[in-house]
C-alpha cells in the first residue's frame, strides 16, 4: 500500500507544482498588467520593481494554491482513469476513498499551511505592498489622483476632476477643490476648467496651475442668521491663471496609525478586535441620538396641557390671526424639515459605519473558509477527474476555470451582499463553500458508485416508464 501511496502523491505533486508556478506567473502578470502605466518608466531601480513583484506574488499565493489543487486533481485522476488504472486498482479491491486517503492528508496539511499564510503573512504583504504603491506614485504624485471621484489623499485639500489626460497625465479638466485646512469651516472652494501638474522629481511639494477659474469663500459670521432663507456674505474672484502649491511629503510613507485598519491588512485576532471596538460607539451613538431627538421633539410634554385657556378651537391654526398662522407653518415646516435632514443624515452615517463593521466580519469568515478552499476545491477536482477520464492540460483547465470562476464569483457577490446587510457576514463569507461543498461531495458518490457524470440514458428511461404508467392509467379510465 505505501507503494500505491507514494505513486498516488507522485501523480498529484507532478502536476501540481508545475500548474502552481504557472498559475502564480499568470496572476502576478496580470497585476502588473495593470499596474503598468504607474511603474513604467518612472525611474525605478531594480530592487523596488524586485520588491512589487515579491509582494505581488505573496498576494496572489492562495488564489494560486486553490486554483493549481482543483487543475492538478482533475488532471490526476482523470490520467489515471484515462489509462484504466484506476479500474485496474479498484479491480484489486481498493476503493476510491483508500486511493484518496494520502491526497487528503495532503490537502489538510495545505489547508493549515494556507490558513497560517492568510492569518500572518497576507496581511503584512498587503500593508508593504500598498506602502510600495505608494513610494512610486511618490515619484509622480499625479499618479494618486484618481478622475471622477474626489481625492483626498493630498493633506488639508479635497480634489475632483473629470478626466486627466496628456502625454504625462499630469492635465486635468473641470477642477474643484476644497480647502479643508480650517477643520471648523469647509468655506473655500475653487473651480476651474483646466489644469496642469507641474512637479520637480524628489520634490515634497506638487505644483497645480489652474486656469479659467473661480475662487469661492463664505465669509465667517458670529451669529447664525435668524431664517435659513437669509442671505450670507461671502466672496467670488474669477482668475486667468491660479497657482497652488501641495505638500505630499505625507505620501512619502504609509503612516501607521492611518492604514494598519484596512481590513487586508489585518489578523483575524485583529478582525474581531476591531469589529468589537467600532461596535460599541456605535450603540452609544444611536443611544445619544435618540435621547437627543426625544428631547428635540420635548416628548415629556406632548401629554402635558400648558395652556391654561378652556377656549381653544381644536383646529390650532384657528387660534391665530392671519399673519401668525403664516409665522407658525413657517416655523413649524422649519422645524420639520431640520429634523428630518439631521436624521436623514445620522441614518446614512449609521448604515455606513454599519457596512465598515460588516466588511471587517465578513473577511474574518471569508479568511477562514478561504483557507479551507483547498480541501473543498479537491473534493470537487477529484472525482470529477475520476468521472471525465481526461489527462492532459486541455479539458482539464476548462473545467477547473469554469467551477474557479464560479466559486469565486459566488464569493465576491456573496461579499456584496453581506456590506449592504442583505445577508449575515457569517454566510458572505461561506456561502462559497457551502455551495461547492455538497456539489464535492455529490462527485465523491457518483465517483464511488461508478456512475456517470450524467446518467442520459438512465434519465431517459424514467421519463419514458412515467409516461408509459400515466397511459395505461388513461387507457384504464376509459375503458
Amino acid at each position: 500500500m505505501k507503494i500505491l501511496d507514494k505513486y498516488t502523491l507522485k501523480n498529484f505533486l507532478i502536476p501540481f507544482l508545475g500548474t502552481f508556478f504557472v498559475v502564480l506567473f499568470i496572476l502576478v502578470m496580470l497585476i502588473l498588467f495593470q499596474q503598468f502605466d504607474k511603474i513604467a518608466g518612472r525611474g525605478l531601480g531594480v530592487s523596488i520593481l524586485m520588491k512589487f513583484f515579491g509582494y505581488t506574488s505573496l498576494l496572489m499565493m492562495p488564489m494560486a494554491l486553490a486554483i493549481s489543487v482543483l487543475l492538478s486533481s482533475i488532471m490526476a485522476l482523470g490520467s489515471l482513469s484515462e489509462n484504466y488504472e484506476l479500474a485496474a486498482i479498484k479491480a484489486s479491491g481498493i476503493s476510491l476513498f483508500r486511493l484518496l486517503r494520502p491526497l487528503l492528508i495532503f490537502m489538510l496539511f495545505l489547508s493549515v499551511l494556507n490558513f497560517l499564510f492568510l492569518n500572518y503573512v497576507f496581511p503584512v504583504a498587503t500593508y508593504e505592498s500598498k506602502n510600495l504603491v505608494w513610494n512610486i506614485k511618490k515619484k509622480q504624485p499625479s499618479l494618486a489622483l484618481v478622475a471622477g471621484s474626489f481625492n483626498n489623499d493630498i493633506p488639508g485639500f479635497s480634489i475632483k476632476f473629470a478626466k486627466k489626460y496628456g502625454e504625462e497625465n499630469n492635465l486635468l479638466k473641470d477642477v474643484i477643490i476644497y480647502d479643508l485646512r480650517d477643520r471648523r469651516y469647509n468655506n473655500k472652494v475653487i473651480t476651474a476648467k483646466k489644469g496642469e501638474i507641474t512637479t520637480v522629481p524628489g520634490s515634497k511639494y506638487m505644483t497645480l496651475v489652474l486656469k479659467d477659474g473661480y475662487y469661492y469663500e463664505d465669509i465667517k459670521q458670529k451669529r447664525i442668521p435668524a431664517f435659513l432663507n437669509d442671505p450670507m456674505p461671502f466672496v467670488k474672484s474669477h482668475f486667468d491663471e491660479h497657482q497652488l502649491n501641495f505638500d505630499i511629503s505625507g505620501l512619502d510613507k504609509m503612516s501607521d496609525k492611518k492604514y494598519d485598519k484596512h481590513y487586508e491588512m489585518m489578523s483575524l485576532a485583529q478582525l474581531k478586535e476591531e469589529v468589537k471596538d467600532r461596535k460599541k460607539p456605535l450603540k452609544e451613538n444611536l443611544k445619544k441620538n435618540t435621547n437627543r431627538y426625544y428631547k428635540t421633539i420635548k416628548a415629556k410634554q406632548l401629554h402635558t396641557d400648558t395652556i391654561k385657556k378652556s377656549k381653544l378651537k381644536a383646529d390650532i391654526l384657528k387660534n391665530y390671526e392671519l399673519k401668525n398662522k403664516v409665522k407658525v407653518i413657517r416655523n413649524a415646516s422649519r422645524e420639520i424639515q431640520r429634523i428630518h435632514t439631521t436624521y436623514k443624515n445620522l441614518l446614512k452615517n449609521k448604515e455606513r459605519k454599519q457596512e465598515i463593521i460588516n466588511v471587517y466580519n465578513t473577511e474574518f469568515y471569508k479568511r477562514i473558509a478561504f483557507a479551507l478552499s483547498v480541501l473543498v476545491l479537491f473534493l470537487v477536482g477529484a472525482p470529477l477527474g475520476s468521472l471525465i477520464r481526461k489527462g492532459g492540460f486541455g479539458v482539464p483547465m476548462v473545467m477547473a476555470i469554469l467551477i474557479f470562476v464560479t466559486y469565486h464569483f459566488i464569493g465576491e457577490m456573496a461579499k456584496g451582499m453581506a456590506k449592504n446587510g442583505a445577508i449575515s457576514p457569517f454566510i458572505g463569507g461561506w456561502l462559497s463553500t457551502i455551495i461547492m461543498l455538497p456539489f464535492g461531495l455529490f462527485l465523491l458518490y457518483k465517483a464511488v458508485q461508478d456512475k456517470g457524470l450524467f446518467d442520459l440514458d438512465g434519465t431517459l428511461k424514467h421519463i419514458k416508464n412515467f409516461f408509459k404508467k400515466f397511459s395505461k392509467k388513461r387507457n384504464k379510465e376509459f375503458t
